[in-house]
């Protein structure tokens, strides 16, 4: 069993849309994303320490999957749309490189 990752995303979208609404979605997870080139102060080699991927779904189904690598920022800040269709829960996963994962989930409520 690995350990879940400590940093709690943060999403932000609408708490209602009208059916047929293309909302916004933004995320941002605290994350140094450490590529493992870089040397501390001390000329020690930082470790790699990266997500790998992130993905979203909507009822069940995946909404936007993105693979994140050594060129992605630290505190990756993703901002996709997605089209509401009905009642919907949203459920976002980051996966760390090393298996261990954050989730969180949200409910878009129909107007």
């Amino acid at each position: 069993m690995t350990v879940p990752l400590t940093s709690r995303p943060r999403i932000k979208l609408p708490a209602s849309a009208k059916v047929g609404d293309v909302i916004e979605i933004r995320t941002l997870f605290e994350h140094p994303m450490e590529p493992g080139f870089r040397r501390a102060p001390d000329g020690q080699p930082i470790p790699r320490d990266i997500l790998a991927r992130f993905h979203a779904q909507a009822n069940g189904e995946r909404v936007v999957q993105v693979d994140l690598r050594n060129a992605t920022s630290a505190n990756p800040y993703l901002v996709f749309h997605a089209r509401i269709v009905g009642p919907t829960d949203f459920d976002f996963v980051w996966t760390h490189e090393d298996g261990r994962t954050a989730s969180t989930a949200a409910h878009v409520a129909v107007k």
